[in-house]
């Protein structure tokens, strides 16, 4: 590495540090506090004004960057929730004609009960190296990572392309209001080469990890209606069915209870062969089967470890995360009540087609109900899964050298669980661009779950990798 590099990574090492420590830390203590819950889980989001406190809080931080040339707006399509717009021209003689996207959120799950009794979804914590609260690492830091990232590459006299970053305000929600705003922004986004998203994972913090793969979904509400209204269950029970049991019947059509196989070819697709052996690769030295906290003596769903990367990344699962038509346990009479509700979130291979998959489990829960109870699947959505082009020589090169010279290690690649919508809609957009998905959701880290936590040295690790790969990139 020549002398010049060495001092711009130092530079970048050294700005970085300070800032993060002085300025994005304070920043996201503030941002924590506001409950800027997403939209499918707040209806009345825009009456409570929370995202737009968010956004411009956001807005005004980065339009007070030291970035030559950078303009910051937020745009607001009616009906829609708000997006973070930064535009930064080439510097220091980078190509004008070619872009990189960056990409982040704003937008925030829901509180979720069981957090410590000292913590809080919205109260931020500082302990040892872990920011605590809703939202820090998934995904609030990632606009402060990308700008400060920009100003720090041209303080050290860095190269890049043109820029554009957006931080959207929906996608917790699936991002259903992306693409009219990509729509709207089909010309000043041109066609990016490369594309870098912060909204990912890592299975340890002593690297850059960068993601291979996102699962796509399927969520809504099967709804059962057995009753007009609830009646004694001493007096209907043995005649009239339980709602709970016939969406027991209706879940047995999608799954097998006993092992958790999805029954629905529609749900299943040939895993490739490359994520298999990248499977075998990283659970032999990084298994995952302890990273959550799992009752004392209950174990996993499998247990070799490079099984548990593939369930996890490219195979179908269905979990129930809501129920309605149930009361608390505390004041439960002797009724059978008159209908169950439960929200069904499906994870889907990669490679899947929402749209059929989505089909498929609607006539299935509908057809023939049970003793023809009125059965429904409503609030169906989708969001696209996404599979990693190859990288290009030149960004494996860049990624190893990014994560080398910050952590001091070469990158690790894995397939991730969770979804990001907006991957597989630029993936379609983009099919020649190349894409970095990373992030600092590491173990114990427990996105959307209690005592959620940012851990703050991969986070400033990882703004200064952001740094090195628009060098890389400009260069390449």
């Amino acid at each position: 590495m020549s002398t010049t590099a060495s001092d711009a990574d130092t530079t970048i090492a050294q700005h970085v540090g300070a800032v993060w420590a002085d300025d994005v830390l304070p920043m996201l203590h503030d941002y924590i506090r506001i409950p800027c819950v997403s939209q499918a889980y707040d209806p009345d989001w825009k009456a409570h004004g929370h995202q737009d406190r968010a956004t411009e809080m956001i807005r005004q931080w980065c339009a007070a960057r030291s970035i030559a040339g950078l303009t910051v707006e937020v745009l607001e399509l009616p009906g829609r929730s708000p997006l973070i717009v930064a535009e930064v021209p080439a510097f220091n003689g980078g190509p004008a004609d070619d872009t990189v996207l960056l990409y982040g959120h704003c937008d925030k799950q829901p509180e979720m009960t069981g957090w410590r009794a000292d913590l809080g979804p919205w109260k931020p914590v500082l302990e040892d190296d872990k920011l605590y609260g809703r939202g820090g690492a998934d995904d609030g830091y990632a606009a402060f990572a990308s700008m400060l990232a920009i100003e720090a590459a041209q303080l050290a006299g860095v190269a890049h392309a043109r820029l554009i970053v957006l931080i959207e305000a929906s996608e917790e929600s699936g991002s259903p209001d992306l693409p009219p705003y990509l729509e709207l922004l089909a010309d000043r986004i041109g066609s990016p080469t490369l594309v870098l998203c912060l909204d990912s994972g890592c299975l340890d913090h002593e690297r850059m990890w960068v993601t291979t793969s996102l699962r796509g979904l399927v969520g809504g509400d099967l709804r059962v209606d057995i009753l007009e209204e609830g009646v004694h269950s001493g007096e209907a029970s043995g005649v009239v069915p339980s709602s709970f049991r016939i969406a027991r019947i209706l879940l047995d059509r999608l799954e097998d209870s006993a092992t958790g196989k999805i029954r629905l070819p529609e749900l299943h697709v040939e895993i490739p062969d490359d994520r298999r052996h990248q499977a075998d690769d990283t659970s032999a030295e990084f298994p995952i089967g302890g990273h959550f906290p799992l009752v004392d003596g209950a174990q996993p769903m499998v247990l070799e470890p490079a099984e548990q990367l593939l369930a996890r990344t490219w195979r179908p699962t269905l979990s129930i995360t809501g129920v309605d038509g149930i009361p608390p346990i505390e004041i439960a009479g002797n009724v059978l009540r008159p209908h169950t509700a439960l929200h069904l979130s499906f994870r889907l291979p990669p490679t899947c087609d929402g749209d059929a998959a989505l089909a498929a489990i609607e006539r299935c829960l509908t057809t023939d109900p049970p003793y023809g109870a009125k059965v429904q699947f409503l609030h169906g959505h989708t969001g696209p899964g996404w599979n990693a082009p190859t990288f290009a020589p030149w960004l494996q090169t860049a990624l190893d050298d990014a994560s080398t010279v910050a952590f001091g290690r070469p990158t690790r690649a894995f397939g991730e669980g969770g979804s990001i919508p907006f991957m597989g809609m630029l993936g379609e957009m983009f099919p020649d661009a190349q894409f970095v998905i990373t992030g600092v959701l590491g173990p114990g880290s427990n996105a959307h779950g209690p005592n959620e936590f940012l851990h703050v040295p991969t986070a400033r690790k990882l703004t200064e990798c952001l740094a090195h790969l628009l060098r890389a990139h400009a260069a390449r």
